[in-house]
């Protein structure tokens, strides 16, 4: 399964998503949207998953929850938007990403790529695919593409959209 991650669109998304992700079997945002249109869009090009954000208002709320634990391919994926980084986790996830760790942890809000292994459970990968909107202080738009197949995960690819 191939799988096209973004974050942090905050109501923009680069035409080049499209392309990007057009062959991709499911797209998963990781919150921040900015408007139900970004989600729309994305839906054009495959099927969406994903989680609201700070900023986001009751259009995006009403439709995506506030976190996600779901299984694809044999991976146990669990994404939130606020989740902090391998390590220092947020605080009201931190006892469940110990007592239940997923294989792969998605969040956005940092606005910072970051793909690592967890320091003390190598088992659990994290990914954070930075921010593809224009909005923010990240120096470039980032958004990732990977594959996930019999409970592996491979291919994973950063690509950069551009300086924001």
């Amino acid at each position: 399964m191939k799988i096209g991650l973004i974050s942090d669109t905050h109501s923009y998304l680069d035409p080049q998503v499209k392309d990007y992700f057009s062959d991709s079997d499911e797209i998963w945002h990781a919150g921040d949207f900015g408007n139900i249109g970004i989600a729309d869009e994305l839906r054009e090009i495959a099927p969406l998953r994903g989680v609201y954000g700070n900023i986001d208002g009751q259009d995006i709320r009403t439709e995506f929850a506030h976190n996600l634990r779901f299984m694809v391919e044999g991976v146990d994926v669990f994404m939130i938007h606020i989740g902090g980084n391998p390590g220092r986790y947020a605080i009201p996830i931190r006892q469940q990403i110990y007592e239940n760790t997923p294989d792969l942890m998605i969040c956005g809000h940092s606005h910072i790529l970051k793909i690592a292994r967890d320091p003390d459970n190598k088992k659990m990968l994290f990914m954070n695919p930075g921010a593809a909107g224009r909005h923010g202080f990240q120096v470039e738009r980032t958004i990732v593409r990977f594959e996930i197949e019999s409970g592996k995960i491979f291919n994973v690819e950063v690509i950069i959209l551009g300086n924001r």
